[in-house]
């Protein structure tokens, strides 16, 4: 077999293989990283690229290592789940870096972590006086979790005494590319009729409507083709 013809094998099932372990192992792995999945991303990663280049490595030889480390990371996993201590242990504990409004120079030390960026990531949630935070909190997966001092916190309606309408299910989308999610219909009992009612009453038809979702209010947002903007903006 040419070279070049075994190297595009190889990277069509490098890839396969990557996109399974990592259905396998779940959404975690690629959304909330800790440590140990960060070193389970690296480690599937590097087998996965010398499988996709690297020809003086047998196909099945690679293919073997990278099922004994799904099947090791799974496991872990799954120890992980049911033994608080073994999570501890892999993921590490969640780090104080404020606490009563006071920064904690010792705990940022032993992560190394700056006042730059304790700084950067106090603006990235909206933060941009110090003096607003209560406690401060440096997860496992990297990210930092913030509680304001009663003062600054966001005001709701249940601290206005405001009577709310109770949600009890998440927004159903209806249409989507203008096509009608049939499964979305019938899990939640909406009929055909129901709908096409609602965008008569709006003077459309299916066919105008690129999106539509149900809110859990009741209320139906609805996203049309055409959207009658003379001068759309479009910054690239």
């Amino acid at each position: 077999m040419p070279e070049h013809i075994e190297v595009i094998l190889r990277s069509i099932t490098s890839f396969t293989l990557l996109l399974i372990g990592t259905r396998i192992l779940g959404k975690q792995t690629i959304s909330q990283m800790t440590m140990f999945d960060f070193v389970a991303a690296i480690s599937l990663g590097a087998i996965s690229a010398n499988l996709a280049f690297n020809t003086s490595i047998k196909v099945h030889h690679t293919i073997i290592a990278f099922t004994i480390y799904v099947a090791i990371i799974f496991l872990i996993a799954v120890i992980s789940l049911k033994n608080r201590k073994g999570r501890k242990f892999l993921a590490g504990d969640p780090t104080i870096v404020m606490q009563n409004g006071k920064i904690l120079e010792g705990n940022m030390n032993k992560m190394r972590y700056t006042l730059d960026y304790l700084n950067q990531q106090l603006r990235e949630r909206d933060i941009f006086n110090i003096e607003e935070v209560l406690f401060a909190i440096v997860e496992t997966n990297g990210t930092l979790t913030v509680l304001k001092k009663p003062q600054f916190r966001n005001v709701t309606k249940q601290d206005l005494m405001i009577a709310v309408k109770p949600e009890k299910k998440l927004p159903i989308e209806l249409i989507m590319d203008g096509e009608i999610i049939k499964e979305n219909l019938e899990q939640n009992n909406i009929t055909f009729s129901w709908l096409e009612s609602e965008l008569k009453k709006r003077n459309l038809f299916k066919h105008d409507v690129v999106y539509a979702v149900l809110a859990a209010n009741g209320n139906m947002y609805v996203d049309t083709f055409r959207d009658h903007i003379n001068s759309p903006i479009d910054k690239e």
